[in-house]
């Protein structure tokens, strides 16, 4: 038996790494104004982790846009994999050479291009999805702001987020 609504659950659960850095700060705030000595800059300590955890929770809520879509992703040690209804499949992060977001699929899905390999379609609201912020966050040159604002922004078209961009060829090695 719970006391609490589930839409109410599910709302503090979307906020829940914003609330954990919230509490983090009052705690930080409190130890900073009244502490002396190693707790007083202990808490100024508190208070610095606190922001840097409210700016990655804001940016990890604004990714979630929802749970109950098509399909379950699953990240295990660099391998996202994407089991759905219909498709499915497996994309190596180290291997990917191009992340993209179609708006025109009903929802939004993320495709993923490795080579030699069919594009990897996952909806945005798949059970799990949320685990690609990490992944996504990982790839070299991701501008996540740009991500986070396409992932919002509506309309009929694809959108290249991340490219993997060509080797030089004068830095190309032989082995």
């Amino acid at each position: 038996m719970s006391f609490i609504r589930p839409e109410a659950r599910a709302a503090l659960w979307r906020w829940r790494e914003v609330l954990v850095a919230v509490a983090f700060l009052f705690w930080g705030l409190n130890w900073a104004l009244w502490g002396i000595g190693l707790t007083q800059i202990t808490g100024w300590a508190c208070i610095c982790i606190g922001v840097v955890l409210a700016v990655i929770g804001v940016q990890r809520m604004r990714f979630r846009l929802g749970a109950g879509g098509p399909g379950v992703v699953q990240v295990t040690e660099g391998q996202i994999s994407y089991f759905g209804p219909l498709t499915g499949g497996a994309v190596a992060r180290s291997e990917l050479e191009a992340v993209r977001l179609d708006h025109t699929a009903r929802p939004s899905h993320w495709v993923l291009e490795q080579p030699g390999q069919p594009p990897l379609a996952i909806p945005v609201t798949a059970a799990g999805a949320e685990a690609l912020f990490d992944v996504f966050s990982s790839l070299p040159g991701l501008k996540t702001e740009r991500m986070l604002s396409e992932l919002h922004h509506k309309g009929p078209h694809q959108v290249v987020i991340w490219q993997r961009s060509p080797e030089p060829q004068h830095l190309r090695r032989l082995h």
